[in-house]
């Protein structure tokens, strides 16, 4: 097994990150986990909330709104449907996009589709919570 864990995060847009660390924390589906090297196989979906990514004593937080992740013999492949540094994010386009999604679901016309705004502002409430924790 390799002496290091590697790290690479894809989005269907593009590649984000590509890079060995000491671990990753992700908001799984039934809980966060963590993987550190050594970690036994793994495929998992995660959901909307934080990445934690730790390195030589530096810590990176992302959000993301959910995807996939393998694990083998020390090499990670996270498969994001959408990731951004939190230092990234837009405080006042996530208020905006928050404000929305609760005008759509309190409006409640037939035409909403509520699973979509419900997951508009989960969203949105994962990038303002994430910007209040960590910034």
């Amino acid at each position: 097994m390799a002496d290091v864990l590697n790290l690479e995060i894809i989005t269907p847009e593009k590649i984000i990150l590509n890079d060995k660390i000491d671990s990753i924390t992700i908001p799984g589906t039934l809980g966060s986990f963590q993987v550190l090297k050594n970690h036994a196989p793994l495929i998992s979906t995660f959901e909307i909330g934080i990445v934690t990514i730790k390195n030589n004593g530096s810590v990176m937080h992302y959000t993301t709104s959910g995807g996939t992740i393998e694990v083998n013999d020390n090499k990670v492949l996270v498969l994001a449907d959408s990731i951004e540094k939190i230092e990234d994010i837009d405080k006042v386009r996530a208020e905006d996009s928050k404000s929305r999604a609760e005008e759509r679901l309190k409006d409640k016309q037939s035409d909403i589709d509520i699973t979509r705004a419900e997951a508009a502002l989960k969203r949105a409430l994962n990038r303002l919570n994430a910007v209040g924790k960590y910034l």
